[in-house]
């Protein structure tokens, strides 16, 4: 049976003393990363590894998730009696607005990052 083919086709070995590698691995620790292979990848082709903790981003995917929930209950209500209500609507654009906000302040974050 034949190997699967891999995404990466081509290894690369290199040594590094105890130090150095206690060193590569206190880095990926403190940015909270597992993958030795995927960390060294990262610092080989752009120089440096990011972790970004943006409280903003995960209240932006929870609103996201609710969005969605609201949004597939008004399409079945629709669907079942054949009406729309303005309050619906009016909570649709609501819960909108929130989501660009949320957007807003990500790319915000995102931008100072220097």
């Amino acid at each position: 049976m034949s190997q699967p083919r891999r995404k990466r086709g081509v290894q690369l070995n290199f040594r590094v003393s105890e130090k150095e590698l206690e060193v590569i691995e206190q880095k990926m620790e403190r940015l909270g990363i597992l993958n030795r292979e995927a960390y060294l990848r990262k610092m080989a082709l752009d120089g440096y590894a990011v972790r970004l903790d943006l409280p903003e981003l995960k209240e932006l995917l929870s609103l996201l998730r609710r969005h969605s929930s609201n949004l597939n209950q008004l399409v079945r209500r629709v669907n079942t009696t054949g009406r729309v209500y303005e309050a619906d609507l009016e909570d649709i654009a609501k819960r909108q607005e929130q989501l660009w906000e949320s957007v807003r302040e990500v790319l915000n974050r995102l931008a100072s990052i220097s």
